[in-house]
């Protein structure tokens, strides 16, 4: 950022070493006035020491207290240094923190630069193990927001084959933002972009509008990535909205009479990058997830403000589209407010009583209750009859709910099945969603091991990822896993949760030796298993010959939970002593919000490209 390296390299090498490069100054080798050893080893051994204290050594710096690689030093079991400085190399190694001896001329250098090696601390870290796609994905961010910069990324744990990335986007935050909106329709066919320092804060905003209905703001204070926003997202917002309004009733957009958008209806198919640089970030927290520093609240704001008139004024046919977008936003939130008015606020002050499908449990304490939602009422008969009473309630769903990555607000809450599930969490929805209010700790979703169970289990995702997020990151979204098969050998039964798990039971049941002496690896076909409820002692077809069959094993192949009586539905799937639950989470939340936008969005395309791609890798496709 301070204008010197051009190349940073980052080396994953066996045995966990890591090795980070650049073609920097290198860090200085004198000795240090106060410390009286070198600047390297007073920089790697000693707290709140580094380029951006004493002034002017960085331009900006993401760090607050200079702990960074002093910290990195005394977490692992040795490092070392390499520095390319004034035309010569040096050297010094440290176990632990300490220097192992001081710092050593190696010979001489052509050029200049930086290469720490470390290797994390077996005594301090339990398990030591680096993810090779998140780290990726931060350095490509780092080259995003340092446009120019070359970051290449090379995992060597694997001798036979090397994993190089590089990284470098001349386009900077116009290339991330069309990374960001890959998959989707653009409202605008030049986007916004600004690049302005006021005040000695460096401001640089992009931002487009899509057909969606989400809103995603990427926040970053000296390339530190801000979660939770801060004062720079309050001064964008404040621009936007206010901008947006005056443009509006200057161009009759907005009657005299009409009340303003606000700044959800501005917000709605936003997408906007903002990176500003300020050389004293005040972040709330070590994680500098929330810039706090009031002074980049007035830089964004004056900044985004001048730049947005202007294209605006220079762009009316796009202003036009953007215009539009926002008055269907608001249109759609008074239809949305009515639509919650009646189904929230009348049910909480009329006493609109749950819903009438629902098979509440006794309990009112919310950490030990329980919500199975299924699939059907034949489902719901079969674990309303087999559940605890006391802790876990039923609600039946009839048929596919609707997809709402594709519908508004307002249409969501007409849906009968949706409406249903909204009541009974207790959480409401949208602006008026809180999470205090949630009647079950665990909300589990229990749908068929077949594919309109997989279908069903998808749409129920897409709603709760978009409208109910905050249950997902409070570990309280569960999914329930149905066995596929029953096995049962005289007075013995086992269930199977796939093809493999089934033949494997089948070779166990039959006392061979091995799997592969009775059961081949090719999956029984669904028609030639039986069904010899009645007959224990009927053949079933299990290999490529007639000839080779196991007797005596009844096989049930459940096409849904409606199949099951009470008690093999609660052993199986509801039972917490026997049960196997799946917790969702969601980790990389901008990955899973474009694998929503693939699979579930209006955009054909993508889909077919992601089918198409993905199709030869699904195993036991069930057509």
């Amino acid at each position: 950022m301070a204008g010197y390296a051009k190349t940073i390299t980052l080396e994953m090498l066996p045995n966990n070493v890591i090795s980070v490069s650049d073609d920097g100054r290198g860090i200085p080798v004198d000795i240090h006035p106060q410390t009286k050893v070198s600047a390297l080893e007073t920089v790697l051994t000693t707290l709140h020491a580094g380029g951006k204290f004493g002034g002017g050594g960085y331009k900006v710096s993401g760090g607050l207290h200079g702990v960074g690689v002093s910290v990195v030093n005394a977490l692992s079991e040795w490092t070392k240094a390499e520095i390319s400085r004034d035309g010569d190399v040096y050297f010094q190694e440290y176990l632990r923190g300490k220097p192992k001896a001081k710092v050593k001329k190696m010979g001489k250098s052509n050029g200049s630069g930086t290469r720490i090696t470390f290797l994390a601390d077996s005594q301090i870290f339990e398990k030591i193990e680096y993810d090779a796609k998140t780290i990726q994905e931060y350095l490509r961010r780092r080259a995003y927001l340092t446009k120019g910069i070359r970051i290449n990324f090379l995992d060597r744990r694997n001798p036979e084959k090397l994993n190089y990335q590089g990284f470098y986007f001349e386009g900077g935050l116009q290339a991330f933002i069309k990374n960001v909106t890959r998959g989707k329709k653009r409202l605008q066919d030049e986007l916004f972009y600004v690049h302005s320092t006021l005040d000695n804060i460096e401001v640089e905003v992009t931002f487009t509008y899509t057909d969606d209905i989400e809103t995603k703001e990427l926040c970053f204070a000296n390339n530190i990535y801000n979660p939770d926003g801060g004062m720079h997202l309050t001064g964008f917002r404040t621009a936007l909205t206010r901008t947006l309004n005056t443009y509006a009733r200057s161009e009759k957009f907005i009657k005299e009479k009409e009340e303003n958008l606000t700044a959800e209806d501005v917000r709605e198919g936003l997408v906007v990058i903002i990176s500003v640089k300020l050389t004293d970030p005040q972040f709330e927290g070590q994680t500098k997830a929330r810039l706090g520093s009031p002074e980049a609240r007035g830089a964004t704001e004056s900044v985004v403000s001048d730049a947005l008139k202007e294209f605006l004024e220079k762009r009316p046919s796009e202003a036009r589209r953007v215009i539009e977008k926002v008055l269907l936003a608001a249109k759609a939130r008074k239809a949305a407010k009515a639509a919650k008015d009646t189904v929230l606020r009348k049910g909480a002050l009329e006493g609109l009583a749950l819903p009438g499908k629902l098979a509440d449990c006794s309990s009112r304490k919310p950490e030990e209750s329980e919500l199975f939602i299924v699939e059907g009422d034949s489902a719901g008969g079969s674990a309303k009859q087999g559940r605890d009473r006391h802790a876990q309630a039923i609600l039946p769903l009839r048929g596919k709910i609707l997809n709402v990555e594709k519908s508004r607000l307002d249409k969501i809450l007409t849906n009968t099945e949706i409406r249903s599930l909204v009541v009974a969490i207790g959480t409401a929805i949208a602006e008026e969603f809180d999470l205090s209010k949630i009647r079950y700790h665990k909300v589990i979703i229990m749908t068929d091991a077949d594919v309109d169970g997989a279908h069903i289990r998808t749409l129920l995702l897409t709603l709760f990822f978009r409208y109910f997020r905050p249950i997902i990151e409070a570990g309280y979204l569960y999914i329930g896993m149905p066995p596929l098969y029953r096995l049962q050998k005289g007075k013995e039964i086992r269930y199977a949760f796939s093809d493999e798990e089934r033949d494997k039971i089948v070779a166990e049941m039959s006392k061979l030796k091995s799997a592969k002496a009775g059961v081949k690896e090719k999956a029984v076909e669904e028609e030639d298993l039986v069904d010899t409820a009645e007959d224990e002692t009927a053949p079933v077809a299990t290999g490529d010959s007639p000839s080779e069959k196991v007797s005596g094993i009844s096989i049930q192949r459940y096409k849904g939970l409606g199949e099951m009586n009470p008690s093999q539905l609660w052993e199986t799937t509801m039972d917490p002593m026997t049960r196997t639950l799946k917790v969702v989470s969601v980790d990389e939340a901008e990955e899973a919000d474009h694998l929503f936008d693939v699979l579930m969005g209006d955009e054909v395309g993508p889909r077919r490209q992601f089918i198409q791609t993905h199709a030869l890798h699904v195993k036991n496709l069930d057509i």
